[in-house]
């Protein structure tokens, strides 16, 4: 019998033996391996039998044998690929758990050496880079050698790949466990360019992976948070599976201070101006103010030189708290939030003078009603020292809608100091530029919506309309991506077109803003008139009525919304009802829109009908369809008598032709009386309607007239 027959005899053998009597088994091949030693057969079948009995101690011996002895071996790699297989997965499983214990019986330098053999027999990139990652997290002296081309090779499997979002599993890897490695390694020594990149590169990532847009299944994952979160994006750990990766370790825990950390040690390893460690991105921001304040009178060498600290600072105090604001006024945006169901808030101009800013001379004698002046409301507003310290617009937010609205106004407020100062001289405009631009900021719906209410801050509002036709692009194109057709998209898109109209309406551009006033209307629900009132009770001034030029932070949703609209159509009407060219038709507007928030609309009223008297006579054939109100009915009866002047008032269809056919016939003329005197009476029993239900119906039936009534 040849030595090769002899081999595969005794291994046999061998394994017969096993169930029966392992021990002899043991002994048998003991022998084979005495006759045969440089037999591989004989000592992968010893290792095998250790194995199956799940002996640690004596698996892991017979693997540093093969392993030293037979390196060319498939079965070997085979066996070796099980095993760091284990060891990458931190499985409990009982089999996994006995392989990791068989590989910590191996000598650390055979160790390093299977993990860097077995690296080389990865052919997948990704499995290639887990591999090795396993072996720099295990021997810290290997990421001198092996950490900088790690990262460069996820870097461009990245790039080969031609992956659409940062957030996938080569940055993942490289952002969460490569670059750790390589930045807190005492004995790595990167250039400073290096450096920049890298932390750029993991700078996307977390903010991009922060931002991520709800999946088609975010709602469910969105449900599965665990509990004890904090504010968004800090102490949570968003619900986004990687491809690539399991949903174990897609999970990125404390984003933004894992940034900030980051940033830290990138900033000690530059030796950046003025760092010691920032504890919180306000701080961050604080110290590159005071070194661009001090650079600023410097040499242009040294502004250059501490411009990529300026510029990368800045940037993402810009990012984090422009995200923060956005989750605070379009919570359902972001993956993971637990209030999809929340409504979205608008930024808008505060029409709160639309009413007050009109002086009557004669109050009328038979009128004993009072102007509600004394009403309060609940507010709470960015003027206060504590947050705006004096500069720019106030805006007004209602705290009993918007709990959190302090915090979200200092996040809006910290975002545009970081705009500004990141526009403060050319040099950082354009680094900045460049890192928007390599991170295709300009695809991200939730900064342009921070952008866009930035803009309507300042009031830019021709760049405005062009950031919400920007913004309504990328809005559509989610929608589309994710077949949305819920509420809450809907809010979005009725958040947008309300913003278009009061940037029209900032710009005189009157009619437009009436056609988007009324495109949103037409998507709105009444709500009940009572429930209302007590919501703009709330939101009435304390103090003197301001100058106009303030914003108003307002829930999107029906009873907040279809108010201001009501607010808007009045103020587009307003100039031309009062000017000197007679406008019957738009007088008649503002008469029926005045009736919403009454009486705080008293005086304007009181102007409409001086004017009506200084006239003679009225037109307006939609007043008995749309006037409820009882005191301004009680007006206009009052008009009709000797007393209030014998207004000719022609407030019923087809009265006009009617008196011009037949003055010559009084019965005529006094069935037009008695006509405007029965409508009278059924007018006023009218006065009990939902006034909302009212007012929306008019905007809803009289919208071609309402357009054509403005230039």
């Amino acid at each position: 019998m040849s030595a090769q027959g002899d081999c595969e005899f005794l291994v046999k053998r061998a394994r017969e033996l096993v169930p029966q009597d392992p021990y002899a088994a043991k002994a048998w091949l003991i022998t084979a391996r005495t006759l045969y030693p440089t037999d591989f057969n004989i000592q992968y079948e010893m290792y095998s039998i250790e194995r199956n009995a799940e002996r640690t101690a004596s698996a892991g011996r017979l693997l540093y044998d093969i392993f030293v002895n037979f390196p060319e071996q498939p079965v070997v790699w085979r066996e070796i690929a099980v095993i760091t297989a284990a060891l990458r997965n931190d499985s409990q499983d009982k089999h996994a758990q006995f392989l990791k214990g068989v590989f910590e019986t191996l000598p650390g330098p055979v160790q390093c050496k299977m993990l860097l053999k077995a690296t080389e027999q990865c052919f997948n990139t990704l499995e290639k880079a887990e591999m090795l990652l396993l072996l720099l997290k295990r021997f810290p002296e290997s990421v001198v050698q092996h950490g900088v081309s790690l990262g460069e090779s996820l870097l461009e499997a990245e790039t080969v790949e031609d992956l659409d979002t940062p957030v996938n599993c080569f940055r993942k890897l490289f952002v969460c466990d490569v670059l750790p490695l390589i930045l807190n390694n005492p004995e790595m020594c990167l250039p400073v360019s290096l450096l920049y990149k890298y932390m750029h590169k993991a700078a996307e990532f977390y903010i991009c992976y922060v931002t991520k847009e709800p999946s088609a299944d975010g709602q469910i994952q969105g449900s599965q948070e665990v509990g004890g979160l904090k504010s968004p994006g800090r102490g949570r750990s968003q619900r986004v599976v990687i491809g690539g990766l399991s949903e174990k370790s897609s999970v990125v825990t404390e984003p933004w201070e894992r940034m900030l950390e980051m940033v830290c040690v990138v900033g000690s390893l530059c030796d950046w101006q003025g760092e010691k460690g920032s504890r919180s991105y306000s701080e961050l921001l604080q110290r590159v103010t005071e070194l661009c304040r001090y650079m600023s009178a410097a040499d242009s060498e040294g502004f250059s030189r501490c411009c990529g600290q300026i510029v990368t600072c800045c940037s993402l105090v810009l990012f984090h708290c422009a995200f923060h604001y956005v989750s605070a006024v379009q919570p359902s945006l972001f993956q993971g939030h637990s209030s999809l169901s929340s409504s979205p808030w608008v930024l808008l101009e505060d029409l709160s003078s639309v009413y007050t800013d009109v002086e009557v001379e004669r109050k009328h004698a038979h009128k004993k009603r009072k102007l509600a002046d004394g009403r309060e409301k609940t507010m709470s507003s960015d003027d206060e020292d504590v947050l705006a310290k004096g500069r720019g617009r106030h805006i007004v937010v209602n705290n009993t809608e918007m709990s959190s609205w302090a915090e979200t106004l200092e996040h809006f407020r910290t975002a545009r100091e970081s705009w500004d100062l990141l526009h403060s001289h050319q040099s950082l405009e354009t680094e900045f530029a460049k890192i928007c631009s390599a991170w295709k900021t300009e695809m991200w719906l939730w900064f342009r919506i921070f952008l866009t209410d930035m803009l309507i801050y300042q009031g830019q509002y021709r760049k405005s309309l062009s950031s919400l036709a920007l913004m309504s692009s990328l809005q559509n194109q989610q929608n589309q991506n994710q077949n949305s057709l819920s509420t809450s998209s809907n809010l979005e898109t009725h958040r947008a077109i309300i913003q278009q109209a009061s940037c029209h309406y900032a710009l005189g551009e009157y009619r437009m803003a009436c056609e988007k006033l009324l495109e949103v209307v037409a998507g709105l629900t009444p709500q009940n008139q009572d429930a209302v009132k007590s919501i703009e009770e709330q939101r009435k001034p304390r103090s003197k009525t301001r100058k106009g030029n303030d914003l108003r932070l307002v829930p999107c949703t029906s009873k907040s919304i279809l108010p201001f609209c009501l607010q808007l159509m009045l103020a587009c009407f307003k100039l031309r009802a009062f000017t000197d060219n007679r406008d019957d038709l738009a007088l008649g507007h503002v008469i029926v829109l005045l009736q919403h928030d009454w009486p705080q609309g008293e005086n304007l009223f009181l102007k409409a009908v001086d004017k009506i008297c200084q006239q003679g006579s009225f037109q307006y054939e939609n007043f008995f369809n749309y006037v409820t109100n009882i005191d301004m009915l009680e007006e206009f009866a009052y008009l009709r008598t000797t007393e209030g002047g014998r207004v000719q008032l022609e407030l019923l269809p087809n009265q006009g032709m009617l008196i011009k056919h037949h003055t010559v016939t009084r019965g005529i003329t006094k069935g037009v009386k008695e006509d405007f005197r029965l409508a009278m009476e059924r007018q006023v029993s009218r006065c009990g309607e939902n006034l909302f239900t009212v007012l929306h119906r008019f905007c809803i039936n009289e919208k071609i007239i309402l357009i054509q009534s403005l230039p």
